[in-house]
């Protein structure tokens, strides 16, 4: 493991630090204080004060190995955690701790969603399930540049308990009957992450009810094709989107008749069309606790939720997802995440028509943990709602458990390292030694409390001083980011892999694995086999790693595509001995531990006119986390010889870079200025970063962008990856200045 921080400047420090091993087992507190030497003390002393440090270090390094439990730790992470069968590397991979049969259930006779909530809850029935925040209050705050931000001021958390969720679900499921919603029928949901959300869910699997689920952040006509493609008549959502993007295409959706709103009043509203009625969710609730409807209880092969993909890579496509799929998937991800039960707490913010979110909290309430509500803008003390002086949701629910995005990860660390750039030396040196020190002992399975107490317990309250365990998907991890968040917040990052189509789960690297840059070993719900891409060059006989496109298989994977049987067939297959099979069209290499690494995607994958292959994804990967990079789109066109790129740089490295280079003017400006342009192409070029690279896949011309990316903006999805047609859409005119040198 190499260091993001280079050699500590400070010798001084390093003595304090080199021999933190004797340190965590069993010395006084007054001994820390003795081994901070100065350095004008005797030559002669000094040496023989090292010698003394170094039979100490000695001595207690034995006991301490073993009594803290880092050879075990060690152990297990080297441990071989997947073969393939015959141990022939064109066969599936499977887990060892799976290796005869795929798991599919997590507790015996529990073979729908409904059953495994209802086990949850008789289980843990007084116990916190579902919690949100109050709001206190809420203002405008006009900004320097005039813009005007919502802030909030929130209070403690209220908690559902799982029997008031249950009975929540039941009741909104006999109200949804009332309205009626039949079974097999298809209702929408489209809303942000909440309680609401996840109990009109968890109704809806009560009652057989398919749920389609579609991105608050999605276009008119993405949603307007989703709606029209279900023929829904019955729709969930908020009052803020009924306004903003629902209303207008209604026009479109002739069969859509109810509209429930988790957050209104069910007073008719006037300006919708004659054939649709306004409820809130509280009278379809109390419709069904007065006329109870019998339940329609699903089979394991109904269709639970029918997915809307975020779209990356053209319309949205509606995965169908069984009952027994979500099932397989949650009872793999449980088995990966060690401890998991009633003791954690999990903060639940991204998207809910995520398959990520969706899955994770699945797991959590099948394991008894409480669920605490949040969002990108109120999650930690200093997003962009919280009010300055209040906390953050983070702060407030002190969760032990989060899913997260590389997007957000990547935030969180440049955040960080450039509040350690404006440090003072002697700080800045202590902070570098201690996260050297740090990776160096947990490579070796150790743990650092004092490091952890003394020099990181700060960074780790930004979310909530209590995490145990991070999980990232979505999209690849950088290595720098993966190792930062490891050794800062103090916890395992587990980076998983998995698609819609798998239910979210593939693989996750185990909570012992502090290697960086891989997936981990395949879920005991699923295989994984490498199959050969010509092509691109990619053979499962490849050595030292086999290599090829991966293929999932298991009981995790889903039904295919709604209403698309061509593309259903272009991607699922099932093999002869009746397994279904998943086309990822990434490209991935399993290491001899069984873990798998994500070293390419065939959509990312650009022949130059030389015939050099570049890999898109592994230039932006490299580039993303320089200090001046927010965020960063390559491209390339095979009828050229070379990469450019679209950078969002970030604003205050530019202004500092500006003022280095005597340019002036506003963000926007600069990012306008070619000159800007090249000093920013220079510092990609002669980066680090860059020297990981082929020549010919660094970029060689760039456009600086002052807009962000957001899914807002359609140029990303929800988890923040790129939507490279849009993209190229968007920039199309400096796309053909760059290439045609104009």
């Amino acid at each position: 493991m190499e260091s993001d921080l280079g050699t500590p400047a400070s010798s001084k420090a390093r003595y304090i630090f080199f021999f933190l091993p004797s340190l965590q087992l069993l010395p006084p507190p007054s001994l820390i204080t003795k081994m901070q030497i100065k350095e004008d003390l005797n030559p002669v002393l000094l040496g023989i004060l090292h010698c003394f440090m170094w039979l100490y270090d000695i001595i207690i390094f034995i006991p301490w190995f073993f009594l803290s439990g880092a050879s075990e730790r060690q152990r297990r992470a080297k441990r071989v955690k997947a073969k393939p069968l015959n141990d022939d590397p064109s066969n599936p991979f499977r887990s060892v701790d799976s290796f005869h049969s795929l798991a599919s259930s997590l507790y015996p006779g529990c073979d729908t969603l409904d059953k495994v909530f209802k086990h949850a809850t008789d289980l843990f029935k007084k116990k916190g399930c579902l919690g949100t925040r109050e709001v206190l209050s809420e203002e405008d705050e006009i900004q320097p540049n005039g813009k005007v931000f919502k802030k909030v001021i929130l209070g403690k958390y209220n908690w559902m308990s799982y029997e008031e969720a249950y009975m929540s679900a039941s009741q909104f499921g006999s109200g949804l009957a009332a309205l009626g919603q039949k079974p097999r029928s298809n209702i929408a949901i489209f809303c942000e992450t909440r309680a609401e959300w996840i109990i009109s869910a968890q109704a809806c699997f009560m009652y057989n009810i398919p749920l389609v689920t579609l991105y608050s952040t999605l276009g008119g006509p993405a949603i307007a094709h989703g709606l029209a493609e279900t023929e829904v008549t019955h729709i969930i959502t908020s009052k803020e989107l009924l306004q903003s993007k629902l209303k207008s295409i209604l026009p479109q959706v002739p069969l859509l008749k109810h509209i429930i709103l988790v957050d209104g009043s069910s007073t008719q509203q006037t300006g919708y069309p004659s054939n649709i009625t306004v409820h809130s969710m509280a009278a379809v609730q109390a419709l069904g606790a007065k006329q109870v409807n019998k339940q329609s209880s699903p089979l394991p092969h109904d269709i639970a939720v029918i997915m809307y993909t975020s779209g990356s890579t053209g319309i949205p496509k509606g995965v169908m997802i069984s009952h027994s799929n979500i099932i397989a998937g949650i009872t793999g991800m449980a088995q990966r995440i060690t401890n998991l039960g009633e003791t954690d707490t999990y903060i639940g913010y991204l998207p809910l028509a995520h398959v990520l979110e969706l899955s994770a909290e699945l797991v959590c309430l099948s394991r008894g943990c409480g669920v605490g509500y949040s969002s990108p803008q109120t999650l930690s003390d200093q997003s962009t709602k919280i009010k300055k002086g209040s906390k953050g949701d983070a702060s407030e629910l002190q969760p032990t458990l989060m899913a997260a995005v590389p997007e957000i990860m990547d935030r969180i660390y440049k955040n960080v390292m450039s509040k350690v750039a404006t440090m003072s030396p002697v700080q800045r040196s202590l902070f570098c030694v201690a996260y050297n020190y740090k990776m160096k002992q947990i490579s070796k399975g150790s743990t650092t409390p004092l490091c952890d107490r003394i020099v990181f317990c700060k960074v780790r309250k930004l979310l909530g001083g209590k995490m145990r365990v991070l999980l990232s998907g979505g999209a690849p991890l950088s290595a720098a980011t993966q190792r930062f968040m490891n050794i800062c917040f103090c916890c395992p990052v587990g980076q998983g892999y998995g698609l819609t189509e798998t239910c979210g789960a593939g693989n996750i690297t185990e909570m012992y694995d502090y290697s960086t840059g891989r997936v981990g070993a395949p879920l005991v719900c699923s295989e994984i086999k490498l199959k050969n891409w010509e092509e691109g060059g990619y053979f499962n006989t490849d050595q030292p790693y086999p290599r090829g496109e991966i293929l999932i298989g298991g009981p995790n994977v889903t039904m295919g595509y709604y209403k698309n049987e061509l593309k259903t067939k272009e991607d699922f297959f099932v093999d002869k001995n009746g397994q279904r099979w998943f086309c990822t069209g990434d490209i991935g290499e399993f290491h001899s531990d069984g873990c798998l690494k994500i070293i390419d995607r065939k959509k990312d994958l650009v022949k130059l006119q030389a015939g050099e292959y570049v890999s898109l994804g592994k230039v932006e990967a490299a580039l993303k986390n320089l200090p001046i990079v927010d965020n960063i789109c390559a491209y390339a066109n095979s009828d050229q010889s070379y990469v450019i790129g679209f950078v969002v740089p970030n604003q205050k490295e530019l202004l500092k870079l500006a003022g280095k280079k005597g340019a002036q003017g506003s963000f926007e400006s600069l990012c306008n200025n070619s000159a800007m342009e090249r000093e920013v192409l220079r510092m990609l070029v002669e980066s680090p970063a860059a020297a990981t690279l082929e020549k010919f896949e660094i970029p060689a011309k760039i456009r600086l962008v002052a807009e962000p990316w957001t899914p807002e903006t359609g140029l990303v999805t929800d988890a923040f990856k790129l939507k490279r047609k849009e993209l190229k859409s968007h920039y199309l005119e400096d796309i053909e200045r760059m290439y045609g040198g104009k």
